[in-house]
């Protein structure tokens, strides 16, 4: 700038020489001189400033350009939970059911600056997740169950298998998941799939190669615009209770801490193909309607409702016994209706919903000599759930639900309906509900105690029939009927899950347990026969999530 000096004066000056007169100009001042190089040095100290100001508006743009950087490397972090609020950050895994333990404040000073998995493709966004599981179960009765238990048909310790005691140990649990998401324009679109290896086993599955069946979990895409959403695919019934929102993913959903592949006896359930419409007229409130695959069902063992007996070889290929029949000719969709409710009170999270269900039962017999006669049965249920956070990292939540031929949702304990001796079905009523208690004591640390519990009424009527012995009874929980005639099961359970390790770019290293102590009591009960049977099981897991 100091070299620009000599030419901005010689500038001047042939300036001021060029606006003179023609004639040959007076001297001028010494003090004329002076004033213009002082006016002169000023105009070039302002014109330091303003190089100064820029060059230091420069390095601040810089610096926040780094910073944006380092942000955009970092690995993403979204907030925690409801039911793990904690002052940190918490990574959420799209496989799991329930939410992981906060993270822990300070992290490997040497991790990764970007996510190991996650990966776009155009606009396109691909999360890998899942997580490897070493699981051991031991059970005090011989249910015949791996890392799902069959609640319905635990032994009587008055038969050989309720004296003895069974040990498994398994990976077949672990479970690998897919998360895509994408947006068009103002449309937000999720396609979600999710399997294990929990599926139909070979016989000689744990002799030599323990190679467990891959199997589809959930499988289905959701698609968001504006305030409305749709959903087609298969998912976790509306039936099931939600921790936050009537969204799909089973973060969302309030399916306990446990380890069990079952979940626990009062929550209902089934993962079947679904197409819903869901409207959120604000950030609070979502309703929808949608239609679920139906299954006409009688029981967790064929045999367990008694048909009449001139009409029993035509009604076993209508209902479906649980075993692998496939062709169960259903009437329609079932259908089904939620709203959700969601909000902050003092900072903390709650929600309520409630949901209902249209359910059909359809039968068509023909008498020796006579015409086809074809009845229907229309049921339904309704349902409630809340969970809310009354302190700091406790959570209390709850469910219920009463339905009229809804057994299969109520894990598949019950049936549901029954058929009269005139050919007509006619539906059994029942009712499952639970209650909890979850505590987040420190960051790494999550318990969970849980009380469930499944009613189912009985019907029955005498079996009237021509080909009918005497005095023999058909249906669900009469005179006679088998062990499987569950009136009640119940089951508390404590959940402890402790993270041992924890890193946003490589997983998680878990400790997941539970213990649960398992009751049924069925409708008939034989002179001298125990009034119950009962089990104790403990689960104990190492799991590794992937990040």
């Amino acid at each position: 700038m100091r070299a620009l000096l000599p030419v901005i004066v010689l500038t001047l000056t042939f300036n001021i020489a060029a606006q003179s007169p023609a004639q040959t100009p007076a001297a001028p001042a010494q003090s004329d001189i002076s004033e213009q190089l002082r006016k002169l040095q000023d105009a070039l100290e302002a014109q330091q400033k303003q190089i100064a100001a820029q060059q230091e508006q420069i390095a601040e743009q810089k610096k926040e350009l780094e910073r944006l950087k380092q942000q955009q490397a970092a690995p993403a972090l979204v907030s925690a939970p409801a039911g793990t609020r904690t002052a940190s950050p918490q990574l959420v895994n799209a496989d799991l059911r329930t939410p992981t333990a906060p993270a822990p404040a300070q992290q490997d000073s040497n991790q990764a600056k970007e996510s190991p998995l996650s990966f776009r493709i155009g606009s396109t966004e691909f999360t890998p997740g899942g997580f490897v599981d070493f699981e051991n179960v031991f059970r005090t009765t011989n249910s015949g169950s791996i890392v799902t238990t069959n609640f319905g048909s635990i032994p009587f310790n008055s038969t050989t298998q309720g004296q003895m005691t069974e040990f498994r140990m398994t990976a077949q649990f672990s479970r690998l998941n897919l998360k895509v998401t994408g947006k068009h324009g103002v449309t937000d679109i999720t396609g979600y799939f999710e399997m294990d290896f929990n599926g139909n086993d070979a016989a000689n599955g744990f002799v030599t190669g323990n190679s467990h069946t891959f199997r589809e979990r959930l499988a289905f895409a959701n698609v968001r615009r504006h305030n409305w959403e749709f959903l087609g695919g298969q998912t976790w019934s509306w039936l099931t209770p939600n921790r936050r929102g009537i969204g799909p993913m089973p973060s969302d959903l309030a399916l306990t801490y446990n380890e069990d592949g079952n979940a626990q006896a009062g929550i209902p359930y089934t993962r079947a193909s679904e197409f819903r419409v869901v409207y959120h007229p604000n950030n609070n409130w979502a309703a929808g309607i949608g239609i679920e695959n139906p299954e006409q069902f009688t029981g967790i063992a064929p045999g367990e409702v008694v048909f009449p007996t001139d009409f029993a070889q035509q009604l076993n290929s209508q209902f479906d016994p649980n075993n692998t029949t496939n062709t169960t000719p259903n009437l329609m969709p079932d259908i089904l209706a939620k709203a959700g409710y969601d909000t902050d009170l003092s900072g903390r999270h709650f929600h309520a919903e409630v949901v209902g269900l249209m359910t059909t039962v359809k039968t068509t017999v023909q008498p020796v000599g006579g015409a086809f006669d074809s009845n229907t049965k229309l049921g339904g249920g309704i349902g409630a759930a809340f969970n809310v956070e009354p302190f700091r990292n406790v959570r209390v939540l709850a469910n219920a639900l009463y339905t009229s031929g809804g057994g299969r949702y109520l894990i598949g304990l019950g049936p549901n309906a029954i058929v009269l001796p005139d050919g007509t079905p006619s539906l059994v009523h029942s009712g499952t509900g639970l209650v909890g208690v979850e505590y987040v004591p420190w960051p790494k640390t999550q318990l969970g105690a849980y009380y469930g519990a499944v009613y189912f009424q009985r019907n029955f009527a005498l079996d009237t029939s021509a080909g009918a012995k005497p005095n023999s009874f058909i249906g669900f929980g009469g005179p006679n009927s088998a062990g499987t005639n569950n009136r009640t099961i119940q089951e508390p359970t404590f959940d402890w899950t402790q993270t041992f390790w924890r890193n946003p770019q490589y997983g998680a290293v878990n400790l997941v347990t539970q213990t649960s102590y398992l009751t049924r009591s069925p409708w008939f009960v034989a002179p001298g026969a125990p009034k119950n049977a009962h089990l104790l099981m403990v689960y104990t897991s190492i799991r590794y999530v992937l990040p």
